[in-house]
């Protein structure tokens, strides 16, 4: 090669911000394929970089023998002494420069694709070394284009992707926008841009309350935790070591100004900001915030929750499609299942006389079983003594006693409700739906009992499963659209 590759090297690294041994390396291995592509792949060659001429210089290598079976890798002692090294001995490796100039336009070419391969490689092993500390950071970048739904954008030095199900579902961009985002990876096996983005996940959210939060930054206030819905509605759980400093109240900052400027960042996105607590039906109870729940049955064995709310605060506990006990749930960890003080006291009301039901049971006995979580005489008959007799103050005799009862009334009274589930003449949470007893029936019977199971299903479901016509799911969308407009639920901040 006549040309000085120091400089081309040296420029290259410094643009690049390789280094200059990373490039010599891609080029002397370059330079080792075209020549094996001329030359053979047979021979054994070597090339080295020389520092002092700037060349490549490629050297086939070829050990002394007695007798010579392969020509290409091997020279007799004699043809060793004469053309390589007169004190040559049987053994050594002799190696012999060769002339690149004689490589060719193709190989030429093979040698630049390579060293383009190998710059590139480098490249994205310096942009891995410089980002691969950097999961949850933020950063700032330019929006490029859009790659098959994906984002792309320009960080500087080099391209991020932001893919699809990392984007919020409403947000627009134009090539040319400035965008905020959070590293949520680094995939060093991508074929295009390995730094990928998000502004979907809940430490996003997170993220932009610690920037705008000094509080947060500076460990006085703790987030516990988040759950979103990108692009409409997030729950936050703060906590302050410090009772001096209100963890709400620093979040939201003066006149909304600190929570205002994540909402702005959302474009819109409305934040619920609560206080955590290590009392957990009291943390349900304010995660389901704006609505104000009246009590709050524990299930440990179920990991989930009844929440009773006032009959006018249903709808805002439930929220639109159910968005905001979904939240709940997701913040909390536990599954919660909100009922309204009417239909609870309803379902009260029916199991007592239920329990009470079964012949010889003193009331006591009856208002145990029924703390206890039995809600029907059947539900009693189906338990095993075992389960009776852990109830606390409810003797082994009379756990007999009653579970004896309880089955024969069972066999003898089959219209008993099964486990307690409500009939059609009971009041449900869908009678506030003003729709007609048939398709209430209907979707009773399909199991949806609650407005909350009913707007947490999407309308394939409930054909599939209740078996409505496209008119019932009409007037079923109509009737909920309506309960949840009546419940005047306030624009959040």
């Amino acid at each position: 090669m006549a040309i000085d590759l120091n400089s081309i090297l040296g420029q290259i690294g410094r643009d690049k911000g390789i280094d200059k041994k990373v490039l010599i390396e891609a080029v002397e291995s370059a330079m080792l394929s075209a020549a094996r592509k001329h030359y053979g792949h047979n021979l054994n060659l070597e090339t080295k970089f020389n520092e002092e001429s700037g060349e490549i210089e490629v050297i086939q290598f070829k050990t002394v023998v007695d007798r010579v079976e392969d020509p290409a890798t091997q020279v007799s002692l004699e043809d060793a002494r004469s053309e390589y090294d007169p004190d040559a001995m049987v053994g050594d490796e002799l190696g012999k420069k060769l002339e690149t100039g004689e490589l060719g336009r193709i190989a030429a070419q093979t040698a630049k694709q390579v060293i383009i391969q190998k710059v590139r490689d480098a490249e994205r092993g310096v942009i891995y070394e410089e980002y691969k500390n950097s999961k949850g950071e933020l950063v700032n970048g330019i929006v490029q284009r859009y790659e098959r739904g994906n984002l792309i954008v320009n960080l500087g030095r080099t391209e991020a992707i932001m893919p699809k199900r990392e984007q919020i579902g409403r947000e627009r961009y134009r090539q040319g926008d400035r965008i905020r985002a959070m590293i949520l990876d680094i995939d060093r096996s991508a074929r295009g841009p390995q730094i990928v983005l998000t502004r979907s996940h809940p430490d996003f959210l997170k993220k932009l309350f610690s920037l705008e939060v000094p509080e947060i930054s500076d460990g006085v206030i703790e987030i516990k935790g988040v759950a979103r819905e990108p692009g409409e509605r997030a729950k936050i759980a703060v906590y302050s070591s410090d009772p001096s400093v209100d963890p709400v109240g620093a979040c939201v900052g003066i006149k909304g100004s600190r929570v205002q400027a994540v909402v702005q960042e959302l474009h819109g996105e409305r934040i619920d900001i609560i206080t955590w607590t290590p009392d957990e039906p009291s943390f349900v109870a304010r995660a389901l915030s704006p609505a104000e729940v009246s009590r709050v049955v524990v299930d440990e064995d179920e990991h989930s929750m009844e929440v009773v709310v006032a009959d006018d605060q249903l709808s805002l506990a439930i929220g639109r499609k159910g968005q905001n006990v979904k939240l709940a749930s997701k913040l909390t960890g536990w599954k919660i299942d909100v009922r309204s003080v009417s239909v609870a006291e309803e379902e009260a009301k029916r199991a007592r006389s239920s329990l009470e039901n079964i012949p010889n049971i003193a009331f006591t006995h009856a208002e145990m079983l029924f703390q206890e979580g039995y809600r029907s005489a059947r539900q009693v008959a189906e338990a095993s003594l075992e389960d009776l007799t852990e109830i606390e103050g409810l003797s082994p005799e009379a756990a007999s006693e009653i579970l004896k009862n309880a089955r024969e009334y069972v066999e003898a009274h089959p219209e008993e409700e099964p486990s307690g589930v409500a009939g059609s003449a009971a009041l449900t949470d869908l009678d506030r739906l003003f729709i007609s007893p048939e398709l209430r029936d209907k979707l009773m019977a399909a199991g949806y009992s609650t407005i909350q199971s009913l707007v947490s299903a999407e309308p394939d479901e409930l054909k599939t499963t209740a078996g409505l016509a496209e008119t019932e799911l009409d007037l079923l969308k109509q009737a909920t659209d309506a309960f949840f407009r009546g419940g005047q639920i306030p624009r959040n901040i």
